[in-house]
């Protein structure tokens, strides 16, 4: 006889929303005002890591909040605007490609977080980073989620601020250098992308000339 089929999700299809939950008890704790941080761009080949500071009001939190990936480009620009209207303090900072082929990418992505830790407009005593790492010197406590930016608003916040500037700012890059399409893959190896370094090499200050494809080719960069 066949067994029935249960109407109830399975666990790997449920999707987990990010909350306020980890803010309110924090809060709850005399640790208020709580920071989200996360980074966008720590996989391509171009551009810097941009990375953003959230303090969300915990009365305007904006509707649809989750990890930037989950999101289409249409959601991130109208909550990336929501936030920014609504937060009690955002802060972005970056770390140029050079900074990252002189320090690594990972220590590149926290010092960017610190960075915009330290820019925002009220002093945080918890920052929230999303991942397993704590960016080293922040001016407070900090605590590492790992899968914050779907689990925390906060973060989850900071992700889609991080994402929708370094979106921005290598379409900025696309405008001035027309032959690499960085419009369209900001930066990352795509196969468009790839193509344009074998015929136009790497450019300078813009690629990441520490990764392995432009290392292991031993390729010059063009000034």
């Amino acid at each position: 006889m066949a067994r029935a089929r249960s109407d109830s999700p399975l666990l790997f299809e449920m999707v987990e929303k990010p909350d306020f939950a980890i803010e309110a008890k924090a809060a709850a704790n005399g640790l208020w005002p709580v920071a989200g941080m996360d980074e966008a761009g720590r996989g391509p080949l171009a551009g810097p890591v941009v990375a953003a500071a959230v303090v969300l009001d915990p009365n305007r939190i904006p509707e649809g909040l989750d990890d930037s990936k989950r999101l289409t480009l249409a959601q991130r620009e109208a909550l990336f605007e929501a936030i920014l209207a609504s937060a009690q303090g955002v802060a972005m900072a970056s770390v140029s490609a050079e900074g990252i082929d002189r320090i690594n990418i990972l220590r590149a992505s926290l010092e960017a977080m610190r960075r915009a830790v330290c820019g925002l407009p009220v002093r945080p005593k918890l920052a929230l980073a999303d991942g397993r790492d704590v960016p080293p010197d922040l001016p407070c406590e900090g605590r590492a989620l790992i899968k914050g930016d779907q689990r925390s608003q906060s973060i989850a916040a900071a992700s889609i601020v991080a994402k929708v500037m370094r979106d921005r700012m290598m379409a900025g890059c696309g405008s001035v250098h027309i032959h690499y399409g960085f419009e369209v893959h900001m930066g990352y190896a795509t196969v468009r992308h790839r193509s344009a370094i074998d015929i136009h090499g790497p450019v300078a200050r813009l690629h990441r000339t520490s990764f392995a494809p432009f290392r292991l080719g031993a390729v010059e960069v063009e000034e």
